[in-house]
């Protein structure tokens, strides 16, 4: 734990999301996969759509270029050539 008066070092701050990220993801499964709809994207203010994952516990994930919410933002992945990244549209 920390000094409340110190602020969290960036290691502490990787720790703290980290876990928190863990808890929600590990152990979901996803049940689809897709784009936001002209709908949504207008809804949330932004210009570009993007991927939405969503999991059979009903919750969903949806990449954002900052953590304001202020545009979609792009997934890096690990397949190499197949699929290296997936845009924002």
């Amino acid at each position: 734990m920390t000094d409340q008066n110190r602020p969290m070092t960036s290691a502490e701050l990787r720790g703290h999301w980290g876990n928190l990220a863990s808890n929600f993801l590990v152990g979901k499964t996803i049940r689809r996969v897709r784009y936001l709809n002209d709908e949504e994207v207008i809804d949330l203010g932004w210009t570009r759509s993007n991927v939405v994952i969503e999991f059979t516990d009903g919750h969903w994930v949806v990449p954002m270029c900052d953590y304001e919410g202020n545009d979609a933002g792009t997934l890096w992945t690990s397949s190499g050539s197949e699929l290296n990244v997936i845009p924002n549209v």
